[in-house]
């Protein structure tokens, strides 16, 4: 490899949540943190020339997103995601779930109702909770070691109230990177009920082969005019603290609702730096990319093998997609608050219990393995001890 995703980096001190916010957060000393969805690994050294580039410059003023922002993104989905978009599609966002919260915001009413695919990314639900809409619970369900949806269920959640889904797509944190069936299944009963969709795929871009991404928004033009999609490359390239993302319609009417929200608290303007790590990372980042998806893919059969042949009371869900592993730990008979206390105070594995990603979670636990390969195995050797000693 041309790059060392085996070294590991002290981050502590250095203000991150995932390290320096486990007492604040969790409550959690001396632990291994495999928790907050970033990655131990350095940003591709293409990034971080660019920003030390822009560094030399020493003003940081105002600045506009010029074609190269634009073009970077255009052709990236072009040539990762067999996806034809144009640039007038684009407009920036803050983050992926503040794009949501704006698209939920100015293109729903408050009372409106929501779907979404539980268990799942928990601002999912706070989110729309909090801007005064209702949630509606499709469960997924796990069928031969993987979550699917529950098309019955979804059928009969439909109502005249019902006017957007909430989409993960891949799924966070079941892992399933959803087939072209079942998306176009989802697209038929929308567009059946006149139901907008935002499409959340940050995680896009770590899917594992032979699994390919559908940008929902792709299917067809029917359903790319309902659909607003938001990205990102600071999940893939490990630059979540730059706070750049974007959003995808072909829907002139929704975009422009979309900006509206997006310029009424000034937001619009974003970060220097991010605007030139989503250059560097979709222009000249796949290299690093592609090694990058190889380790996450032996650090993940590493961890089934070890569960299998020396935790086999705990199972992977094998996960077609992202770092962020979702573990059944339901042969524990342990409840959420027991389970949360067994890896944090028993096992000193910071982790997501399953219960904060809404129904369906119980019992399970999402783990980030976007670490080197040598932490991995010492957080298995602690939890493998803590399970003996129960």
């Amino acid at each position: 490899m041309s790059f060392d995703f085996d070294e590991i980096i002290d981050r502590q001190n250095t203000d991150c949540v995932k390290h320096d916010g486990m007492k604040l957060f969790l409550n959690a000393e001396e632990c291994l943190p495999m928790w907050v969805a970033d990655m131990d690994f350095k940003s591709p050294p293409c990034i971080v020339d660019a920003i030390k580039k822009r560094l030399e410059h020493e003003i940081f003023g105002y600045t506009i997103r010029t074609d190269r922002f634009f073009n970077s993104i255009v052709n990236w989905m072009q040539k990762r995601h067999d996806w034809e978009i144009k640039k007038e599609w684009i407009s920036f966002s803050p983050g992926v779930v503040a794009g949501f919260s704006i698209a939920i915001e100015n293109l729903t009413e408050p009372g409106d109702s929501l779907i979404i695919q539980s268990p799942v990314y928990f601002p999912f639900f706070q989110t729309i909770i909090s801007t005064g809409r209702k949630v509606i619970y499709n469960q997924l369900k796990l069928e031969n070691g993987r979550m699917t949806i529950d098309f019955d269920d979804f059928k009969s959640k439909l109502s005249p109230n019902v006017k957007m889904l909430l989409l993960c797509n891949p799924h966070n944190p079941g892992g399933s990177v959803w087939k072209r069936n079942e998306l176009e299944q989802l697209a038929e009963l929308c567009l059946a009920n006149n139901m907008m969709v935002i499409s959340d795929e940050i995680h896009a871009d770590i899917v594992f082969s032979p699994s390919k991404h559908i940008p929902f928004a792709s299917l067809n033009k029917e359903i790319g005019e309902k659909t607003i999609t938001v990205m990102s490359h600071s999940k893939t390239f490990n630059v979540a603290g730059l706070t750049t993302s974007f959003v995808i319609t072909q829907n002139a009417e929704m975009l422009k609702k979309f900006n509206k929200g997006l310029h009424i608290p000034h937001l619009h303007m974003g970060n220097i730096f991010g605007t030139e790590a989503l250059i560097a990372a979709y222009e000249q980042g796949e290299p690093w990319l592609n090694e990058l998806l190889a380790y996450l893919k032996n650090n993940i059969a590493f961890l089934d093998n070890y569960l299998k042949n020396e935790i086999p009371i705990l199972k992977l869900i094998v996960p077609e997609s992202t770092y962020l592993l979702w573990i059944d730990c339901r042969a524990l008979k342990m409840n959420s608050k027991e389970l949360n206390e067994f890896f944090i105070q028993k096992a000193k594995v910071a982790i997501n219990e399953g219960s904060m990603f809404g129904t369906g979670g119980e019992g399970f636990i999402r783990i980030n393995v976007g670490c080197p390969k040598a932490i991995v195995e010492k957080a298995l050797n602690q939890i493998k001890i803590a399970v003996n000693n129960i």
